[in-house]
This record gives structure tokens, sequence and C-alpha cells, in this order.
């Protein structure tokens, strides 16, 4: 069986049927670039000759090369993907994987900024510049709605209702949520909106129908890279912070929920969380931050 043909069609049935997020395809097709390079110098002729002895020697060379655990982990969740994908499909019979078990992951907490320090972050961005006015109302909506970057950069201005302090937002898998927009995030959008977001589109001709809602300095849609770069920009000037990623405001929204008495059920909606125990996760942060 064609290995390169199979891999190309599960890559494709996560984007078109799971909805998966373009970095998530990616990753997905290094890792099963990876194995198909093991199998080659391993001599194994396709993948219908692929046991679960031939998956622990791929493990083996990636423990052998001190991978991290929890990369190696991530591998591991890719090739059972796919050989879950091939045995629906009728390319094998048997899948491989059954014999293998997940390694034990010590899950880290979630990283998050105390109120103070999210004051302070929301207070950098010069408000008398277009860019100013961008970057807080995405901070400010980041903080108040717990969206995921991709979530955030695939807004489009029609999705914002701020006369009802909500948003619409596309999550994984293609399901759509509610989110609120707080009262803080309506006030930063509705400046952004009026005085930012129509000086950026001018960058762009004005006319070229991008719908949008955060826009780079060209007047087109913001990618997730470039979110991390401006948040990178400002966390330099909030004391005691480094290392926090534009996640850190989503995770820093979910402490802070449960911090001020909300149900985990919920915050489990807001979040867009398919699990509960994904959401439970931050029980703990607030646990460990109320003994500080």
């Amino acid at each position: 069986m064609d290995a390169e043909l199979w891999t190309e069609r599960f890559l494709r049935s996560l984007e078109t049927e799971r909805g998966a997020a373009p970095h998530t395809v990616r990753g997905y097709a290094a890792d099963l670039a990876q194995f198909a390079d093991f199998l080659r110098s391993a001599s194994v002729p396709d993948l219908s000759a692929v046991t679960h002895v031939t998956v622990r020697s791929f493990l083996a060379s990636l423990h052998a090369k001190e991978l991290a655990k929890r990369s190696v982990a991530r591998k591991l969740s890719a090739l059972r993907s796919f050989f879950r994908f091939l045995v629906k499909e009728g390319a094998l019979a048997e899948n491989p994987m059954r014999a293998l078990r997940n390694p034990k992951l010590s899950r880290p907490l979630p990283k998050f900024l105390y109120t103070d320090q999210v004051e302070r972050l929301l207070a950098l961005p010069d408000a008398s510049t277009p860019l100013g006015l961008r970057d807080r109302a995405m901070f400010e909506l980041l903080y108040s709605s717990g969206l995921r970057v991709g979530e955030l950069v695939a807004l489009d201005v029609d999705r914002v209702r701020l006369s009802l302090g909500m948003a619409l937002v596309d999550g994984k898998g293609g399901k759509q949520r509610w989110v609120p927009v707080g009262e803080h995030a309506v006030h930063a959008l509705d400046e952004y909106l009026a005085r930012g977001r129509p000086q950026l589109l001018a960058k762009a001709g004005g006319g070229n129908g991008e719908k949008a809602l955060f826009l780079n300095r060209g007047g087109t849609r913001l990618t997730d890279r470039s979110v991390r770069r401006i948040l990178d920009k400002y966390i330099d000037g909030v004391a005691g912070v480094n290392g926090i990623s534009p996640h850190a405001l989503r995770h820093t929204f979910a402490t802070h929920m449960l911090e001020a008495g909300a149900d985990l059920r919920p915050v489990q909606e807001l979040l867009g969380h398919a699990h509960l125990s994904t959401t439970q996760v931050y029980t703990h942060v607030t646990r460990d931050h109320l003994r500080t």
C-alpha cells in the first residue's frame, strides 16, 4: 500500500472532516514523515508490514535521540490517529497500535498572570495609534473571553455584537460557541473599530472586502504568529513576567473566573473544552495560587 497516498488522504480528512487547525495538520504531517523515514531505514516494505514491534522500535529510536517525553507522546498520538484511520478506511485489517499504551506524563500547570500584571499589560498599548488601539482590543478580548489565539485571528467583524457584549467563535472541530465580551473589551473594540481598523484597512486600499476583525499593518488578517510577536513586544514592559504566550491570557481568564467563584461547567463551556478534565487543571492552578 502506498504510504504517501494514505498519509495525504489522512491529512486531508483531518482538515475537512475533523476541522483540525493548520498547525495541528502540519505537526501530524511532520510526525508521519519521520515515521516513514524510520520505516525506510528499517527496511519495512510498507504500512501493511508494520507491527507493534515496529512501532516500539521507532519509539526506542526517539528515546535514543533523547527526545522529550511530551514530544514522543505527541508522535505516538499521531500514529494512533493515522492507523485508526487506515483500519476505518479498510486499508488495514488490524491496528498495530492497539497493543501499545500511552506513556504517563506529568501535566505542567498552565502559566497565568496576576491581576496587577494583567492591568499593566492592558495599559501598555498606545491608544493614540491604530496599532496600539488594535493591540489593546486584542488583549482585552483574549482576557475577557478566554479565546484561543486561532479563534481570535479567525474572528470577522460581523461575528462581534458589541451591543450584546457577545462574540460568535469558531472553535476546534468547527464547533461554534458564543462567548461574553467584557465591558472593558467592548470599549476597546469600539475604539479600535471606530479609529484604528479603518486606518489599517486603508493601507490595503480600503475596498478589498477584508472581513477580519484584527488586521496587520498592511490591512489584512493577522496570523497566530503575529499575535505572539506582538505580545512578546509588550511583555518586556511587565515586571516579573517572562515566557508568556498569548495562550496564557486564556489561562488567566479561566483561573480568574474560578477564583471569583464560577462553577467549573460554565467555564468549560466558555473555553470550548470537549472534556471537563481539561478544565479541571485550572482548579489546581487556583489552589496553588491561593496558597501563596
